[in-house]
């Protein structure tokens, strides 16, 4: 579904960035992707998507190169990002049909769609409202409908779980699950550990922007017992 090799990309005038990062994500895979901040992780996902131009490597998403096709691999997957920037002039309603129009999704399907996500995330009563006066959390839970609203293969997600409450976290969770039943794949960023260790099959862990474990869950947290034991050896590694 994604597969992520040698990437490489720094940014001019400086020595920050990725390296050599390799990473594979299958159908059905829930893949966390951690690491502290500045570890690589946003400069990742932001040339997977085709944000950030990379100096060397390859991305093929669904069996397409992101090179050959950018666009064709847009019309795979859905991403958001940690801070998503909506059009805040519309109301949510317009902006749900908007991203629905992009993608060509037919009127039935959309509605269905997008009731029975707004339903689920409870913001149903708020779609004719303006995206201005949404509250960060709300603004969350309607950047994830509209990346659900055409069915994506693959969900790249930066942070998903900020700002959301117990609840909507819970309906997330619900949907990267049943996403993947349906041979989908989700990979997303998290700080959030727990959630990922007991959530996700395959974890990769990036430091100082390079991947320095990855796997499956189950292996890659053997020895150290816990996803959080793991993830604070390799602080103690770095500062040490």
């Amino acid at each position: 579904m994604l597969i992520i090799k040698n990437l490489t990309k720094h940014y001019k005038g400086s020595n920050k960035g990725i390296t050599d990062v390799n990473i594979h994500v299958e159908k059905g895979d829930i893949y966390a992707f951690i690491g502290h901040n500045g570890a690589g992780k946003t400069t990742t996902l932001k040339c997977i998507t085709g944000i950030h131009g990379i100096d060397s490597g390859e991305v093929v998403i669904d069996g397409v190169s992101l090179r050959d096709d950018k666009m064709k691999c847009k019309r795979s997957f859905a991403y958001i990002p940690d801070n998503p920037d909506l059009y805040e002039y519309l109301t949510g309603i317009q902006y749900l049909n908007f991203v629905a129009d992009i993608f060509e999704v037919p009127a039935d399907v959309r509605e269905e769609r997008i009731k029975k996500y707004a339903d689920a995330f409870e913001i149903t009563p708020s779609l004719g409202d303006l995206i201005s006066g949404y509250s960060h959390g709300m603004k969350q839970k309607l950047a994830l409908i509209s990346a659900l609203v055409h069915k994506p293969k693959l969900w790249i997600l930066d942070e998903p779980f900020v700002g959301l409450d117990p609840k909507a976290s819970i309906v997330l969770k619900n949907v990267m699950k049943e996403t993947c039943a349906g041979g989908g794949a989700v990979f997303f960023s998290t700080h959030v550990l727990e959630v990922a260790e007991k959530l996700c099959n395959k974890v990769a862990i990036i430091r100082d922007g390079r991947v320095i474990a990855g796997g499956k869950m189950s292996e890659v947290v053997k020895e150290a017992g816990s996803l959080e034991s793991l993830f604070m050896e390799v602080l103690d590694d770095e500062t040490n």
